[in-house]
């Protein structure tokens, strides 16, 4: 008889081993391994990422307090003074390398995040250089400014804008020379030479100087209220101190500019905190207490402004 082919029969069934078993399981703990060594890599990449950007951004009250912020302010100073009385700006870049530039209560007025602009306020002194002087004999120069910076459209660094500086400006397109006793060391710094000096913009003959009999503007000492009828200990205090006058008259400015563009609600806000401030301003027992009250009075307004604005409690 022909054996039958019986086609229901199936293969015969092959049984894994334990060895392959273990095999197998190896091989997907390592594959788990692996895939969580990549993912904690690449959140590492991405923490780093994170932390450069952040890093790269800087702090807008610190901005407005840097020796780079500073500088710009100097040189446009010196920028303007020499478009104003049309000399050559190479000379005035020369004696801006010689004088100094002292900012004092710096404060961020302004922000806007989403193009880097910072805008901040502060009181400017300009100390010129031994040999030259301003019309009226003056070395000193100072202004209650307003100045904004912000990265420039194509890269390149910063910008800066200055505002409210004609206090400086005006006065400087006017320098000329001054008769002064020769340093004490060849070497000194703070000196300008005679050879410097004569390639300052102080030239006669430089075109369209500014008239010296026309009196240089004079920066106010007096805060924003008069001082006759000042009674309070804050306000004496402040009439008596030209550094908490001037930070007065910023923050009056900023009061006044503040309620012109207020909603409503704001306006209601900014009177009602005024009240607070200037109570405030004349219980302290020191200039720096006042200083402080005045600074962080301007941090209100700001805030109010924005929409930032918290009761305290």
């Amino acid at each position: 008889m022909e054996p039958t082919d019986r086609r229901d029969v199936g293969e015969p069934v092959q049984r894994l081993t334990p060895t392959a078993i273990a095999g197998i399981a190896l091989a997907v703990l390592l594959l788990l391994i692996a895939g969580a060594i990549l993912l904690r890599g690449s959140g590492a990449e991405d923490d780093r990422l994170t932390n450069a950007v952040t890093s790269a951004r800087e702090d807008p009250e610190k901005l407005c307090s840097s020796q780079s912020t500073y500088d710009l302010i100097k040189r446009d100073l010196f920028r303007r003074a020499a478009a104003l009385r049309g000399s050559d700006q190479p000379a005035f870049d020369k004696l801006a390398s010689y004088s100094s530039l002292r900012v004092e209560a710096p404060l961020l007025q302004d922000q806007n995040e989403s193009v880097g602009r910072v805008t901040c306020n502060a009181t400017l002194s300009l100390d010129l250089p031994p040999g030259v002087a301003v019309v009226g004999g003056r070395r000193t120069l100072t202004a209650d400014a307003l100045y904004t910076i912000q990265p420039a459209a194509d890269g390149s660094g910063k910008v800066l804008t200055l505002a409210n500086a004609d206090g400086i400006i005006t006065p400087l397109a006017t320098l000329a020379k001054t008769s002064q006793p020769a340093p004490n060391t060849a070497d000194d710094a703070n000196a300008v030479d005679s050879a410097d000096v004569s390639a300052a913009p102080v030239d006669p003959l430089a075109p369209n100087p500014p008239s010296p009999e026309a009196p240089p503007p004079q920066t106010s000492t007096s805060p924003s209220f008069n001082c006759g009828n000042a009674r309070t200990s804050g306000e004496i205090a402040v009439c008596n101190d030209p550094k908490l006058a001037a930070l007065d008259r910023r923050m009056a400015s900023q009061f006044g500019s503040a309620m012109a563009d207020a909603a409503p609600q704001q306006r209601a806000i900014l009177k009602q905190t005024r009240d607070a401030f200037l109570r405030y301003r004349d219980q302290c027992p020191s200039s720096s207490c006042i200083a402080e009250t005045y600074q962080g009075r301007m941090r209100e307004i700001r805030d109010i402004m924005r929409g930032n604005w918290q009761p305290r409690r």
